[in-house]
């Protein structure tokens, strides 16, 4: 998850209150922001996002990346931008890259690179480079943004992950990026790749002066996320490799310099299942003052990993749910029901056919989407929707409609032509008689969960 959309979170979730005398009854609404019917016919494997408020105006403004997929290969993708109005039921929407500037459009972040005070774009392409946008500053809907593809990044296969952050706390960011080294790659025979800081010269748009810092490899890298995870003060990165099926992270030493520290677990996870570190999140949930990583684990649950005090420890690890047998993929910490602790927010990747319900999906993973409600003791899987087919990689929790409750801004893949960006509208009531409520009259076929 991004800068702008940390603070934007922290923010919230200070404002948010339960405001009922008892557990108020949740359910959701589904409003469309983008698809193939309001934007290019052939938008489709909408995929990572991320919101900031580019033009100043206001109002948060949603940037998405499109792989524009039904099957692994296509060397071309979307990435759009999504301007807020300050109805969140009604969105200007603008292209800002496609075609083979933007081939398997991946992962998107935002922030203010090059310290002119507008917040630029950076995007990785699991079929090819690393890509930045520098903020016009003004007409930002109208003119082309500049931008360029850094040389160092060229023909180096795939990018899962971007991030921006400051390593070195000198005020000026740098670029932290996994490179997979390709789309679709053999475990067995993958070799090792990188994980990266990129330094940015004081012109980011000069792509022929980037410097990469290498600072480990793994196989198939899925993941490097900027997170102080020791609280120190300063970032460090938690690396996810789907290849070696482990986590581990980097603690940030100072003057661009990182320790590696392995995550080794305390006792086993469930049989057949693995971590990669593809998706996590972060919270102290356990009130010892160091921060946990959720993550999922796959193919259908999410755990906590409680941080030891000495960092060459084992990590205990507890399961909070699984949603079997669909593959859970994200992973959101946010208070969903006001009531002062971490609940997660969950979607689930959908296998079969990407532009057609089959006929036939007995075994297979539907889309589906749920939350796990923290009890303190214990946790409750809420089932919210589940579909044929549907890819809800990732989730932002914003108060979109300012009424005090958290709803989640998503992407939807693996369900062309209804693929694109959504949002969850929270609706909260004694005895709501739907717990989901569909945008479409017409959209992949609905089934039963498993429980």
């Amino acid at each position: 998850m991004g800068i702008y959309s940390k603070l934007i979170i922290s923010i919230l979730t200070g404002l948010i209150l339960d405001l009922s005398s008892g557990q108020p009854d949740i359910s959701w609404k589904e409003h469309i922001i983008d698809d193939s019917f309001s934007g290019p016919s052939d938008l489709a494997g909408s995929d990572g996002l991320e919101v900031a408020d580019l033009d100043k105006d206001g109002h948060l403004d949603i940037v998405s990346v499109h792989e524009l997929d039904t099957e692994y290969g296509v060397p071309k993708g979307y990435v759009r931008i999504a301007w807020g109005t300050g109805d969140p039921l009604r969105w200007e929407l603008t292209t800002l890259a496609s075609g083979s500037e933007a081939p398997s459009a991946e992962d998107v972040d935002i922030a203010d690179a090059d310290g002119d005070g507008w917040p630029d774009i950076i995007v990785a392409c699991e079929l090819a480079h690393l890509i930045y946008f520098k903020n016009p500053s003004t007409n930002h809907r109208s003119v082309r943004w500049e931008r360029t593809v850094p040389e160092i990044t060229l023909n180096r296969g795939s990018f899962i992950r971007v991030f921006f952050a400051d390593f070195n706390n000198d005020g000026k960011l740098e670029v932290v990026a996994a490179n997979k080294g390709g789309e679709n790659p053999d475990i067995s025979s993958a070799p090792l790749n990188n994980i990266s800081i990129y330094l940015l010269p004081d012109n980011p748009l000069e792509g022929e002066k980037w410097n990469e810092l290498v600072l480990t490899q793994v196989r198939i890298p899925i993941n490097s996320q900027p997170v102080d995870l020791d609280l120190d003060g300063d970032m460090d990165i938690v690396v996810g490799s789907r290849g070696e099926r482990r986590v581990l992270w980097l603690e940030n030493m100072g003057e661009l310099n990182f320790f590696q520290h392995d995550i080794n677990f305390s006792s086993s996870i469930e049989k057949d299942s693995w971590i990669t570190g593809f998706n996590m999140d972060y919270a102290d949930l356990n009130g010892d003052g160091r921060l946990d990583i959720v993550s999922s684990v796959w193919p259908n649950s999410v755990y906590v990993l409680f941080q030891p005090k000495n960092p060459q420890d084992k990590w205990n690890i507890e399961k909070i749910g699984s949603i079997d047998p669909d593959l859970l993929v994200s992973v959101t910490l946010a208070d969903i029901d006001g009531d002062g602790d971490e609940d997660i927010f969950s979607g689930s990747y959908s296998l079969g056919s990407r532009d057609k319900d089959d006929i036939d999906n007995i075994n297979k993973s539907y889309g589906s989407v749920v939350w796990f409600e923290n009890q303190g003791d214990k946790w409750i899987k809420n089932n919210i929707l589940r579909r044929k087919r549907g890819m809800y990689d990732k989730w932002i929790p914003l108060d979109l409609d300012n009424d005090s409750d958290l709803d989640f801004v998503g992407t939807r893949g693996n369900s062309m032509p209804y693929d694109g960006v959504i949002w969850l509208e929270q609706l909260r009531g004694q005895g709501s008689s739907k717990v989901f409520q569909q945008a479409r009259d017409r959209d992949s076929q609905s089934v039963p969960f498993n429980d």
